[in-house]
C-alpha cells in the first residue's frame, strides 16, 4: 500500500503524516498540514463577476488579493449555507515552473488535525465519494472511519474550471493587478 502526497504522485517514504481535517457537506474531508497557512473567519468576500460558480470572491489578506474557492461548488455539489463555523482554509500550494499559488477554500467547520499513518492511507477509489477521483490523493483509516484526503494542488488549479478564461477580469481589480495576475490560466493575456 503507498502513501500519496497530496498533488496526487507517490509520496516520499514516511511513517505518517498530519492532515487538517473539516466538515463539508457533513462528510469528513483532509487537507496535508502543510499546504495550510492559516484558518480564518469567513467575512466580507468581494465578488468578482463573470467567474465559475466554485469561486465565490476574494478577499485581502494582508494587502493580497486571495481567491476564495466553494469546495462544494468545485464537487458540483449546491453550496452549503454559511453559519457561525463556515470558515476560510488558507492553503499555500508550490507551483510547477516556481512561486507558490494562495487561495482560501471555504469549508462547513474545522474539526481537528490528526496524525494518520501511511500503511492507514488507500489510493483513490475507482468510483463514488461523490467528488471527482482526481481531486483526492487517498482514503485515510481513522477510528473505524473514512477522511477523504484531497489533492490540494489539483483543486486549485483554475485552469480546469469552468470559464477560467474569465478570470483576467480579476487583472483588473483595484489594486489587485499584480495579484490577480497569478489566477490566471496559463498563457492567457493579462488585462490592461
Amino acid at each position: 500500500m503507498n502513501a500519496l502526497s497530496l498533488a496526487g504522485e507517490p509520496a516520499a517514504p514516511a511513517d505518517s503524516s498530519q492532515y487538517l481535517t473539516f466538515l463539508l457537506g457533513g462528510e469528513m474531508f483532509a487537507i496535508g498540514i502543510l499546504s495550510i497557512k492559516e484558518i480564518i473567519e469567513y467575512h466580507d468576500l468581494t465578488v468578482v463577476p463573470m467567474m465559475p460558480p466554485s469561486i465565490r470572491g476574494v478577499i485581502n489578506l494582508r494587502g493580497a488579493v486571495v481567491p476564495v474557492i466553494d469546495l462544494q461548488a468545485r464537487f458540483g455539489r449546491p453550496a452549503a449555507p454559511v453559519t457561525k463555523r463556515t470558515c476560510i482554509v488558507i492553503v499555500e500550494v508550490d507551483e510547477p515552473e516556481g512561486g507558490a499559488q494562495v487561495a482560501g477554500v471555504v469549508v462547513d467547520a474545522v474539526s481537528e488535525v490528526l496524525e494518520i499513518a501511511a500503511a492507514d492511507i488507500e489510493p483513490p477509489p475507482l468510483f463514488g465519494a461523490g467528488v471527482r477521483t482526481d481531486f483526492i490523493a487517498g482514503v485515510g483509516k481513522v477510528r473505524g472511519r473514512f477522511v477523504i484526503l484531497l489533492a490540494v494542488g489539483r483543486i486549485l488549479a483554475l485552469e480546469a474550471l469552468p470559464d477560467g478564461a474569465t478570470l483576467v477580469e480579476a487583472a483588473s481589480l483595484p489594486g489587485g493587478g499584480h495579484q490577480a495576475q497569478s489566477l490566471l490560466p496559463r498563457g492567457a493575456p493579462a488585462a490592461g
